[in-house]
């Protein structure tokens, strides 16, 4: 028998190794909108939407003043935030653009739209929304039919500032 992770079951928090504690909490905290819980000194940082003890945490135990990670190698690709509804992560995106952030990437996946960027170290971010299951696209046999489309940047800031 193969063990199955129950259906409950979520991913709870993801913790970083970054190279600058300050940055990286500036970056958490002022652009992508996460409150500080707690802070390790100048070592570590946990984060979080809502009161929650962390959903973010950084650190600098094994990383101060490191570089980012060439590419072609291993490691986590990216960290996915997701937001409840389509205004929501319009206005996550519009932050983001406020503050300079450069994306690379945006897509409109069927089940969900979604907006690739990185951190200051370099830790790629995904920003999405689910759509409701009933509306995910299927094939004709019932498994999914995820895509990878253009996303309209420009309407889901407009639907975020109400001008839609």
């Amino acid at each position: 028998m193969t063990y199955r992770a129950p259906a409950t079951a979520r991913i709870g928090h993801v913790h970083l190794k970054v190279s600058d504690l300050a940055r990286s909490v500036a970056f958490y905290r002022d652009v992508m909108g996460f409150e500080v819980q707690q802070m390790y000194g100048d070592q570590a940082a946990f984060l979080s939407a809502g009161g929650y003890h962390h959903h973010i945490g950084l650190n600098t135990w094994d990383s101060r003043g490191g570089t980012r990670p060439p590419h072609g190698t291993t490691g986590l690709y990216h960290t996915a935030f997701l937001y409840e509804t389509r205004a929501d992560l319009g206005r996550a995106l519009a932050r983001v653009l406020e503050a300079g952030v450069t994306l690379t990437g945006a897509a409109d996946h069927g089940v969900s739209e979604a907006i690739y960027f990185d951190d200051p170290d370099g830790n790629g971010i995904e920003i999405y929304r689910d759509r409701a299951p009933e509306d995910w696209p299927r094939n004709d046999d019932g498994t999914l039919a995820m895509v990878n489309s253009r996303l309209d940047l420009k309407a889901l800031l407009a639907e975020a500032s109400g001008d839609a």
